[in-house]
């Protein structure tokens, strides 16, 4: 079931980390064969069927707005950005609760494994505001994440520190939807990570 007209999911990108373990490089500003991590992860969004989408920046933001190309997208800043995903998180739903979004599919931009399939999979459990669904790896669960829009006040209030959406969902029920055979969920924290990654064909 598609979200109904005037209640569409908009994709959430969080994109503001600052990569302190991968030397400061911002994750934003990553790259792989010529395209930076957030055009993928922003491009992936759409394909998914979301819009719009809307992508927090934090770390390097007036270079990412520089070089990235994101058409379709509304840019969002989060100042305080370096206190965490929980305020990147915080920003992004008020940018998408002034927008009337119905949801909010949301996807973390040092994720590159995650494409467009995975998210419209996730996007595909879309029944009303109340939803709560979640992309599953092997039973567990991962990103995105699809927040309905009757939990944005609360998401935003329980979101702190690099906590994100957690602790809210913790104990409530989820739809969870298998991605495993489509898409791979680690994160690029590391030099290694990120290694491992450019080296897949």
């Amino acid at each position: 079931m598609t979200p109904r007209p005037g209640t569409a999911v908009a994709g959430l990108l969080l994109a503001a980390g600052g990569g302190r373990r991968l030397g400061g490089r911002a994750k934003a500003l990553l790259e792989h064969r010529g395209t930076l991590f957030v055009e993928r992860a922003a491009r992936a969004l759409l394909v998914a069927g979301c819009a719009p989408v809307h992508v927090v920046l934090g770390a390097q933001a007036e270079e990412v707005r520089a070089r990235a190309r994101l058409p379709g997208c509304v840019l969002v800043e989060n100042p305080g950005w370096a206190s965490g995903m929980g305020s990147s998180l915080r920003a992004g739903l008020a940018s998408l609760e002034e927008r009337g979004a119905g949801g909010a599919l949301v996807a973390l931009v040092d994720q590159p494994g995650v494409g467009a399939e995975a998210m419209a999979r996730v996007l595909g459990a879309y029944r009303s505001p109340a939803t709560l669904a979640a992309a599953a790896y092997g039973g567990l669960r991962g990103h995105p994440v699809l927040l309905g829009a009757a939990h944005f006040a609360a998401v935003r209030e329980a979101a702190r520190g690099d906590q994100g959406a957690r602790g809210y969902l913790r104990g409530r029920e989820i739809a969870l939807v298998e991605c495993g055979d489509v898409a791979s969920p680690e994160d690029i924290d590391a030099p290694a990570d990120l290694a491992r990654f450019l080296d897949r064909p």
